[in-house]
């Protein structure tokens, strides 16, 4: 699964450890979450979608499995 974590993370100007700690999960997380070794759970994905203000739709693009 594709995703826009970085670049959101990247125009609020937060660190990994930053982003981490607002969503209670460890920095490794985030970095597995951004290169797309991890898909988040589904109420994590809601708490990426609230901080952000987007749709879940919007930050995280399936992809052909």
């Amino acid at each position: 699964m594709n995703n826009h974590v970085r670049e959101l993370r990247g125009e609020q100007g937060w660190s990994q450890a930053d982003l981490a700690e607002r969503l209670d999960v460890s920095r490794q997380t985030i970095n597995a979450i951004e290169t797309g070794k991890y898909d988040p759970s589904l109420p994590l994905a809601f708490k990426i979608a609230r901080l952000f203000g987007r749709s879940i739709e919007f930050i995280f693009i399936p992809g052909e499995e």
